[in-house]
């Protein structure tokens, strides 16, 4: 059984990757904190994408 994505889960969701990648820019440097920030902008659009899936049905 899938969780329907709502714009208050979707907020909820970006708001922590938000987070995650401020907490990356204080604590890791180099290449490593690129990673990260692609890594966890790839799960934002892919939340993103799976809200507006949801929407359209």
């Amino acid at each position: 059984m899938e969780v329907p994505v709502t714009l208050r889960r979707l907020k909820i969701a970006l708001l922590c990757f938000a987070l995650f990648a401020l907490i990356a820019l204080v604590t890791l440097t180099g290449p490593f904190r690129l990673v990260v920030w692609i890594f966890l902008a790839g799960l934002a659009v892919k939340s993103w994408i799976a809200y507006l899936r949801e929407r359209a049905e």
